[in-house]
């Protein structure tokens, strides 16, 4: 039987390698090792790698795995998922893994500026009613500019064909130097651009597993942020996905979105 959320929140107070600054305190609280995380945590001045909305924190345990020589810090406001990959590396002794729990929202208020080289959205809801909660969306993007090196790389996976045309379009509008795109990472047919690394490959998280059993693609997207210049959101209608999340339906009647 698994430890409950209680449980979990006790375990995380003790880990050394978990930050948890949820947005209710950090007025009050700020956060001392802005700008500080390689020598005051990491001991080293690999580069840092940040997952945002890491949930279980499996797939930046995993990355932490193939890329000795940089270091991760997954992000997610949910402490009691963020628990299973904080625990699995501590449990296997890996040095260059962090885990910080806070909002998205205030991500520049951890790191300063260009002290990130780049950032991974795994399976980011979409967002489809909403662009500004988006997480490829140029609200956001302005955000990952405060705390990017310039020219820093943005990674997207994900199941759902509706992120993946947006944030495509939306690279597209700005001009953005795009490095890879595919809508179909484990098919046969080329990328539309660029190449995947291909140890990416090797990583499936559980949830894209089970996309991937239901006959759905997986989607990737990887582009640079420089540091200056206006963004622009895309003005494109672009159709629904069918389903919201695993085993549920799409919540709105409307075929289409921007």
């Amino acid at each position: 039987m698994g430890k409950g959320k209680l449980a979990k929140f006790a375990d995380m107070a003790t880990y050394d390698n978990v930050f948890q600054y949820p947005y209710s305190v950090v007025d009050d609280m700020p956060f001392d090792m802005q700008g500080h995380w390689h020598e005051q945590y990491f001991h080293n001045q690999n580069p840092i790698v940040v997952e945002l909305g890491c949930g279980r924190g499996e797939y930046t345990v995993e990355l932490a795995r193939l890329y000795p020589d940089r270091n991760f810090i997954g992000v997610d406001i949910k402490g009691a998922r963020m628990w299973t990959g904080a625990t699995q590396a501590l449990r296997d002794g890996l040095t260059n893994v962090a885990f910080l729990r806070t909002s998205i929202e205030i991500i520049d208020r951890f790191f300063s500026p260009g002290e990130v080289s780049q950032i991974w959205l795994t399976f980011s809801d979409p967002q489809m009613k909403n662009p500004r909660k988006r997480l490829t969306s140029t609200f956001f993007m302005e955000r990952y500019r405060k705390i990017l090196t310039d020219g820093g790389t943005i990674h997207l996976k994900t199941d759902s064909n509706f992120l993946y045309t947006y944030t495509r379009l939306m690279v597209e509008r700005n001009a953005l130097p795009l490095l890879c795109s595919t809508a179909d990472l484990y098919g046969p047919e080329p990328p539309q651009a660029g190449q995947p690394a291909p140890e990416l490959l090797s990583i499936q998280t559980y949830y894209e597993q089970m996309w991937r059993g239901r006959g759905i693609s997986i989607k990737y997207l990887s582009w640079q942020l420089p540091a200056e210049g206006a963004l622009e959101e895309p003005d494109v209608e672009i159709e629904l996905d069918s389903y919201r999340s695993y085993h549920r339906d799409k919540r709105s009647p409307k075929e289409t979105g921007k």
